[in-house]
Formats: C-alpha cells, sequence, structure tokens
C-alpha cells in the first residue's frame, strides 16, 4: 500500500510541476527569440563590411523591429522573403524568426517550420539543434515524450550550446511520462550548474521546491 501511496504522489508532484511549467512556456519562447536577436546581432557585426551582405541586414533589421513595434504580422512577412532570399547566415536567423511568430499566433505550421529548419543541412548545426529544441517545445501537448527524448538527448550532450534548453525540455518530457525523479534529477542539475542561464536556474530551483525536491 506505501509503494501505491508514494507512486500516486509522484505522479501528483509530475502533473503539478508540468502545470507550473506550461506558465513559463510563452516567456521561453520570448527568451529564445531574444537570443535569436542577439545572434542576429553578432552575424550583423561579422558582416556588416561585406557588400553583399548589407541588404540581407539591413531587412533583417527591419523584421526586427517589426517584432519590437509589435507588428508581428508585417514581421512575419518580411522574415518570410528575407528566408527566400538571403543565404544560410541571414536565412536561418529570417526563418526562425518566422517560424516563431507563427508558433507565438497559433499556427499550426509553425512546428513543420521548425522541422525543416532542423532537416537543413545547409543551416549550422547550432539553429538546426534550436529548431529542433523548439519544435518539442511547441508540439509538446501532441508528442511521444519518448521520441521526443530521443530527438533531444544528442542536443543536452556537454559542449552543445543549447544543451541547457534541451536539459530542461527533456525534464519537462519526465515529467509527462510521470517520472518525477527523473525530472527532478535534471532540474537539479540545471539548478546547481553556474553555468546555466541565470533565467533557466530560476526556473529549475522552483520546479524543485514545487516538486518538493
Amino acid at each position: 500500500m506505501s509503494d501505491l501511496i508514494r507512486e500516486v504522489d509522484e505522479e501528483l508532484k509530475a502533473e503539478r510541476a508540468l502545470k507550473l511549467w506550461r506558465r513559463y512556456g510563452k516567456y521561453v519562447v520570448a527568451v529564445v527569440i531574444l537570443a535569436i536577436a542577439v545572434t542576429g546581432g553578432v552575424a550583423f557585426w561579422k558582416d556588416q563590411r561585406q557588400k553583399a551582405r548589407l541588404a540581407e541586414s539591413e531587412k533583417y533589421s527591419e523584421g526586427l523591429s517589426l517584432v519590437f513595434e509589435g507588428q508581428a504580422i508585417e514581421a512575419a512577412a518580411v522574415f518570410a522573403a528575407l528566408a527566400k532570399d538571403a543565404g544560410p547566415g541571414y536565412g536561418a536567423l529570417a526563418r526562425l524568426h518566422e517560424a516563431a511568430l507563427k508558433s507565438r499566433s497559433g499556427d499550426t505550421e509553425a512546428a513543420a517550420a521548425y522541422d525543416a529548419i532542423a532537416e537543413n543541412s545547409s543551416f549550422s548545426t547550432d539553429f538546426r539543434d534550436l529548431a529542433t529544441i523548439l519544435s518539442v517545445m511547441h508540439t509538446l501537448d501532441a508528442i511521444d515524450p519518448a521520441e521526443a527524448a530521443k530527438r533531444l538527448d544528442p542536443l543536452a550532450k556537454d559542449g552543445k550550446n543549447w544543451r541547457f534548453s534541451a536539459r530542461e525540455m527533456l525534464a519537462v518530457l519526465a515529467l509527462k511520462r510521470n517520472d518525477a525523479e527523473g525530472a527532478k534529477t535534471l532540474y537539479k542539475s540545471l539548478a546547481d550548474d553556474p553555468n546555466s542561464p541565470p533565467a533557466l536556474r530560476a526556473r529549475a530551483t522552483e520546479m524543485l521546491a514545487a516538486m518538493g525536491g
């Protein structure tokens, strides 16, 4: 009987923690979009002396300005146009922003847009890895947790640039499987790792507290 009670208690903790994480969903996406914007800024800095990239960087900056002004439809149109004509750098950035805007608007094609980026070998590994994580995040309610975990496991390895985000999503997938202990182990590693992004560490700490960990 005690084992049954403990199992039910763990499942309830996992369910409560999963509901808590869902509250963070839109904020996580917002942070990721900001990270993309920063990456875009770096790309702009690297390319600013190359005349061939000047038009792309200006178009990308136009799209970002529209995003920050709250003009999502107009921004999506700019990024869609840029994605068709730009090289791999700005092209990948534009596609990521376009997919993120689709996700925010509830567009059912957002996951497919992320997957298309993840499967495009002309884009850098970092962009493809990020797209994979965002695809899993966007389809969280519909995916098979075990299959999704297989996609994320390689991205959570040491040395991967998006490893902390991948580990956070693996913790969420563990919760979906009612694996409270597995989720707690992942959250604890994130909360204790000084290299974890501060906002992510704060979320991991709160999730642990909610799970009694």
